[in-house]
């Protein structure tokens, strides 16, 4: 986990990685949110259980086998990335978004161990409210350019 700045998200074009659990409806939810409202190209995604997310997992000091988590690797492949894990994470990445989706950045008024609270209530129960795939689902073709590791 990173230490929280006050950093404008908007404020470097760069990109935004964001490593996800690949298998959990929510997060797949997630990133389908994040394709439909990137209005600048700017997310690339890959799942937690690939080969390049255990990589970056590790040069962090992240656990590879942790999939409670979402981690958004922001300034991906810039002198500056650095990597984002849970609440921070998803604040991070809706507020890239821009536009009315950068009013969510108001929750970084609560205090972190609230939000931190709150995010590990809804990881931990997240596979029986919204399911869970037996596999990574494929994304669209239009999309697949977003995606890396895929086979």
């Amino acid at each position: 986990m990173t230490i929280e700045r006050a950093i404008d998200p908007m404020a470097s074009p760069s990109l935004t990685l964001v490593l996800y659990d690949g298998v959990c409806g929510l997060c797949n939810r997630l990133v389908s949110f994040l394709l439909r409202h990137d209005r600048r190209d700017q997310f690339r995604f890959a799942p937690l259980q690939s080969p390049l997310a255990r990589t970056l997992l590790n040069r962090y000091g992240l656990n590879p086998n942790d999939f409670d988590t979402v981690v958004v690797l922001a300034g991906f492949r810039q002198p500056y990335e650095r990597a984002l894990t849970r609440s921070q994470a998803a604040l991070w990445a809706i507020g890239r978004l821009g536009g009315a989706w950068r009013s969510f950045a108001i929750a970084r008024l609560f205090p972190f161990a609230m939000r931190e609270a709150l995010y590990g209530f809804i990881a931990r129960r997240r596979y029986q409210v919204f399911g869970k795939y037996d596999a990574c689902p494929m994304p669209r073709p239009e999309d697949r350019h977003k995606f890396l590791d895929l086979p």
